[in-house]
């Protein structure tokens, strides 16, 4: 035991005495290539083919374990045109790497990770929810249709690549503006990251289950997003005014905006963690992203 020790601590030393400061910019620059890599894709649902890429790589290595011939014989040909299966389900994604490392999204990368305002502050969370509460309850007396998607853990990146970006801060008469039934953007759906209005005129996936026939287009398209991720979905019915939320294919009708104000509340600022405790979280969040 103790042999095996030494033997273990004496490989680590010998590593550490042939380190370069070559080798440390080599390490540096491969975890910012892949850093960029992870971080484009996850605004797509590439990052889906990854998660199961690695899903097949933990099998692939659970079945050479057992000693299973067969199934390993398939893995092994699979794995051994890696390169080959990457560069064909992720051409995109690739080129979507190149065109923006052309345009200097590396550096926008890297600063990102060092802004000191990378953490979103609660109190504009709570004052984004507060206005699209107050927005929806005028919306609703009007009988103006509203679709607004709040992004949670899941990247809605392709959700928001069909819009218009307009990243500015959630306000009540901006909200209302925006969804003007002959404002450009009023058919689509707008979506708040962060706390701040990220994109609006979005097209949303609709739902493939049958559904009341008194649902209109934006609340099949509410449904199908929050299907397809944890975003939470706000719609204000065009026909009769009323409030719905959707939050995992499920689709909660005719709710007051104080009610509309509790689910937010409740999602995005939990009452049972500190405020260091969100803060952190989101920060992460922002990492992620």
């Amino acid at each position: 035991m103790l042999s095996s020790f030494n033997d273990l601590f004496n490989k680590i030393i010998s590593v550490f005495s042939t380190f370069s400061i070559i080798d440390l910019f080599d390490i540096t620059l491969v975890a910012v290539i892949i850093y960029i890599c992870i971080r484009i894709i996850r605004e797509s649902r590439a990052i889906q083919l990854a998660k199961g890429l690695i899903y097949l790589a933990v099998l692939y290595g659970i079945v050479k374990l057992l000693g299973m011939e067969a199934s390993s014989f398939i893995f092994k040909n699979i794995f051994s045109n890696i390169l080959i299966i990457l560069v064909i389900l992720f051409s995109p994604e690739i080129r979507n790497i190149l065109e923006q490392v052309g345009h200097g999204a590396t550096t926008k990368s890297f600063k990102s990770i060092i802004h000191p305002g990378v953490a979103v502050e609660l109190a504009e969370i709570n004052e984004a929810i507060e206005a699209v509460c107050k927005a929806c309850a005028n919306m609703s007396d009007k009988k103006v249709g509203a679709l607004i998607c709040f992004e949670n853990s899941t990247i809605l990146g392709d959700v928001i690549s069909t819009g218009t970006q307009i990243q500015a801060k959630v306000t009540k008469e901006l909200v209302e503006n925006i969804f003007f039934p002959k404002s450009p953007l009023h058919d689509g759906a707008m979506v708040i990251r962060d706390g701040e209005i990220f994109s609006a005129g979005c097209i949303l996936p609709l739902t493939k289950k049958t559904v009341s026939s008194a649902l209109g287009t934006r609340h099949r398209a509410a449904i199908g997003l929050s299907e397809e991720s944890d975003a939470v979905v706000v719609v204000v019915s065009e026909e009769t005014g009323a409030i719905s939320v959707a939050r995992g294919g499920v689709l909660q009708r005719n709710i007051s905006d104080g009610d509309l104000r509790d689910i937010l509340l409740e999602e995005f600022i939990p009452s049972g963690s500190s405020n260091d405790d969100r803060i952190i979280s989101k920060l992460v969040r922002r990492i992620k992203k």
